[in-house]
């Protein structure tokens, strides 16, 4: 596991508070992007995005596998400059982009928060639809929130909430 980029968008300030959101391609993803945003722009924090990249393996030509990875990092760093003009729409603030390449989410996660002091709060939302809460909360929820030596708090927020209820909440 490794960090494949790590881009700095906003200045590096131990004031201000840093709420983490797992970037992935489900609904949820979106609910706890909102959340966080409201959170940060409220509280004078910013926000950080965690896209998680599966290793590049292709053991025959490290060549190969050098192209496989450069294309993955690509498509991260597309996939989270959608999600930048929301944050930056929504909080004022460009985001952090952090790019880990892990097995897991919870690898990466652990990685990133032993890593980041800066980050305080990390933001979730849970699956709604009766499919269970989503394999990172289910993860969390079994075995814990162990992040190496921290203690990271963990907002989960339910998956379906309405721009009008984070609003209310937030």
């Amino acid at each position: 596991m490794r960090v494949v980029q790590r881009r700095r968008t906003v200045p590096a300030m131990t004031s201000r508070r840093k709420f983490l959101v797992v970037a992935d391609d489900t609904a949820e993803f979106q609910t706890a992007l909102r959340f966080a945003c409201r959170r940060a722009r409220s509280t004078g924090g910013h926000v950080a995005l965690l896209k998680v990249i599966e290793p590049a393996v292709f053991e025959h030509w490290s060549g190969v596998r050098d192209e496989i990875a450069r294309q993955q990092r690509q498509e991260a760093e597309s996939e989270l400059q959608e999600s930048a003009r929301f944050v930056q729409d929504e909080t004022g603030l460009p985001p952090e982009f952090l790019i880990v390449e892990a097995e897991t989410n919870r690898s990466a996660l652990k990685q990133v928060l032993s890593e980041d002091p800066d980050i305080k709060i990390l933001v979730l939302a849970a699956a709604t639809g009766g499919r269970g809460p989503g394999p990172l909360v289910s993860s969390i929820a079994k075995e814990g929130v162990k992040w190496g030596s921290r203690k990271v708090p963990i907002t989960i927020v339910p998956g379906d909430l309405t721009d009008d209820e984070i609003v209310d909440l937030a």
